[in-house]
């Protein structure tokens, strides 16, 4: 039997290498990336067979829109839930209900991702450039077959890693409307600033002007009594005033005896 080359050995071994460094770099990105999710989620959970989260108040956040630039499904609460909700000072200052985001696609769905993913077959190509330079030199039968064996194991075994260049987009969803980026932010604009004109229903929060105060005679004590509210300073009496003088009135008009000494109620006994 042909003894088989040092070289061969290498280059096998050194490609089997570079395919697990290339496995090991994306399981790698894509834990990083879970992770990134789930701190841009804050805690809440998603819900596949519902296609909604639940927030860790118990709360159902539905979907509103679907951003086809971006492949992202949009959710959003109820904003009469949020803006009762005890921590939503934790979670969000919008007026409109705490919004979350889903890539709709598969690992790697965006351009941070798709750079790591890249990576990873950058270092495939190059495991498989070192067993291919090995083979165009002069080898035996039993060479090449052993350098075309490992040369075809390595690219049966990145194929995974190409899934993002053979991969189709997901359709659009049905159940919700086509939103981009842009079209959410002017929205979102637009109910801020309608919520900011909005006036209230009472009379003196839209009345800019002073309500003139007008003054009569009291008919029991002949003192100025208020009829009207000014703005600034009160002018007239107050209300204490006015009850000091109805309670000397009072008294002046009602003869209080007191119990004299020679009385049987101060007898002692």
């Amino acid at each position: 039997m042909a003894s088989i080359d040092a070289a061969v050995w290498f280059a096998v071994s050194y490609g089997v290498f570079l395919l697990f460094v290339a496995h090991v770099l994306d399981r790698l990105a894509r834990r990083t990336a879970a992770r990134t999710n789930a701190w841009r989620s804050g805690g809440f959970t998603y819900h596949e067979d519902h296609d909604a989260w639940i927030c860790p108040e118990d709360q159902w956040l539905w979907p509103i829109s679907f951003d086809p630039d971006n492949r992202v499904m949009r959710y959003r609460a109820a904003p009469t839930v949020c803006n009762a909700c005890p921590v939503k000072g934790t979670c969000t200052t919008s007026e409109h209900g705490r919004q979350v985001g889903r890539n709709v696609d598969p690992w790697p769905n965006s351009e941070a991702e798709r750079f790591h993913r890249g990576i990873a077959c950058v270092v495939v190509v190059l495991a498989l450039v070192w067993p291919l330079a090995v083979m165009f030199q002069n080898r035996t039968v039993l060479e090449l077959t052993m350098l075309g064996g490992a040369t075809a194991a390595i690219a049966l075994g990145s194929w995974p890693l190409w899934s993002h260049l053979r991969g189709s987009p997901a359709g659009f969803p049905d159940h919700v409307k086509v939103e981009g980026l842009d079209e959410t932010v002017a929205a979102h604009l637009a109910a801020t600033a309608s919520v900011a004109r909005r006036r209230t229903d009472y009379g003196s929060d839209r009345r800019a002007e002073a309500i003139a105060v007008h003054t009569e005679e009291h008919p029991g004590f002949g003192a100025p009594t208020q009829t009207g509210v000014e703005t600034g300073m009160t002018k007239g009496p107050t209300v204490r005033n006015l009850f000091e003088n109805r309670w000397s009135a009072f008294e002046k008009d009602t003869d209080v005896q007191e119990p004299s000494a020679g009385s049987s109620r101060w007898k002692k006994r």
